[in-house]
């Protein structure tokens, strides 16, 4: 019998090294379509993700894209592995435990498409 996957919470997958903000969002919409290849499927996503940007580098003169998901940590890592793939070898990509606060709509979304509220 495998063994039972730990709950979901939040993971922060970073995609680093953006010499712009403009640069690390165009990332977004090939992010999203890996995530999400039919936008049309009946809800819930596997997955409930979100984006955001976040400086990046000793002085902060680079952006950093950060994908916010709520899974499991092997779900997590499982991602970061398909992103790092998709952003080639150029990027960083790292996965890191997130906070629960600062991606709510995560927590939210996961309850109430799961109907856990």
């Amino acid at each position: 019998m495998p063994p039972a996957e730990d709950p979901p919470r939040v993971y922060e997958i970073r995609i680093a090294g953006h010499p712009s903000t403009e640069e690390a969002l165009a990332l977004q919409d090939p992010i999203q379509r890996l995530l999400c290849p039919d936008p049309d499927h009946a809800p819930p996503c596997e997955v409930p993700w979100s984006f955001t940007v976040a400086d990046d580098g000793p002085d902060d003169d680079f952006t950093a894209l950060v994908l916010g998901v709520y899974a499991s940590r092997g779900q997590a890592r499982r991602l970061a592995a398909q992103v790092r793939t998709l952003v080639g070898g150029g990027r960083a990509v790292a996965v890191s435990e997130g906070d629960a606060g600062e991606w709510g709509e995560l927590v939210e979304q996961y309850g109430f498409e799961r109907g856990l509220r």
